[in-house]
């Protein structure tokens, strides 16, 4: 991350070439980023099983938990966290709440998968997030931003939501799908898992670690500019990633879920859907606004933090109830 920083800090012309194409409002460095992350995540999941992983007993259970903790409990502790540590800016108090209201539909599937978490529900969980994003975004944003904070000029449309969802939830998936169906057919599935998934396994990580390097070159004049204000909107956001992940994690550890799956809902409900985040930031208030600013320092904290969380969740696992 410093390196990143001081990379894009010091090297002329590196946003300007990042940001030369854009998609979605997001930087297509960082769009390509995220494909190739999770490309090899959505390879490796067994969609031929989710229709049977779906009737065991406890799957009512375990996505009700996730409802519950994505969109009820998420978007009101962000906000009222983003109310208690910046209650004098407004502007960068809307970024933040934004933030929490974007419920993750990409990232999730790599921490799922470095935490070893359950893929297979990682999948059906975001799939299930993807449908009711489209649903619930704008009632959810709307409700917040201008009832709760009493805002005024917020304005999101559902095509830049289901827009959002298609391209970095929908492509990914899709070319996942049809690999896994053209190359089982075509060489088997021993073949498929013992050469093809070890072969692309490696790029999601590398997906990751070129994305957050794109995402710290691009935004570092601003961090080292607005030093002040960055410092200000990592409070609530720290206290909101380290929240939802551990109160999950001890939730499910009293519930006596499986570790794996405890796992999947921990990230699940911590992360969240920063392209979604700034694409609305931008579109409501413009680019140069507050509002975008703190919307985009939302994934500079929440990645270095939920990669931290993956080495810390792994001390868990033994200790863990057997269910």
């Amino acid at each position: 991350m410093v390196v990143s920083i001081v990379f894009g800090y010091y090297v002329k012309g590196v946003k300007k070439a990042f940001q030369v194409a854009e998609i979605a409002s997001v930087s297509l460095p960082i769009a390509i980023g995220l494909w190739v992350m999770m490309y090899p995540v959505l390879c490796k999941v067994q969609y031929e099983i989710l229709g049977r992983v779906l009737r065991q007993a406890g799957s009512g259970k375990t996505i009700s938990i996730s409802i519950v903790l994505n969109w009820i409990l998420g978007p009101a502790l962000m906000t009222g966290l983003a109310w208690a540590t910046l209650p004098d800016l407004p502007e960068f108090r809307t970024g933040v709440i934004l933030v929490g209201i974007a419920r993750c539909i990409a990232m999730v599937l790599i921490w799922n998968e470095l935490a070893k978490g359950d893929a297979d529900y990682c999948a059906i969980l975001v799939a299930i997030n993807s449908v009711l994003q489209i649903i619930l975004f704008t009632p959810v944003a709307l409700f917040y931003l201008k009832v709760v904070s009493r805002g005024k000029g917020f304005h999101v449309s559902s095509w830049t939501v289901a827009k959002s969802v298609l391209l970095f939830f929908g492509v990914p998936l899709v070319a996942g799908i049809v690999t896994r169906v053209i190359l089982i057919s075509a060489f088997g599935r021993r073949w498929y898992q013992s050469k093809f998934l070890p072969f692309i396994g490696p790029w999601a990580l590398i997906g990751l670690l070129y994305t957050i390097f794109v995402m710290f070159s691009i935004q570092a004049h601003q961090i080292v500019e607005n030093i002040e204000h960055v410092v200000r909107v990592a409070v609530p956001l720290l206290l909101y990633f380290g929240a939802v992940f551990f109160g999950s994690l001890f939730l499910c550890k009293w519930l006596k879920v499986p570790y794996p799956l405890a796992v999947t809902q921990c990230f699940t409900a911590a992360s969240n859907n920063f392209e979604l985040a700034i694409a609305v930031a931008i579109g409501s208030f413009g680019i140069d606004s507050k509002e975008a600013l703190a919307a985009t320092i939302g994934p500079l904290i929440e990645v270095p933090v939920l990669l931290l969380f993956v080495y810390i969740v792994g001390f868990f696992q033994k200790k863990w109830p057997v269910s």
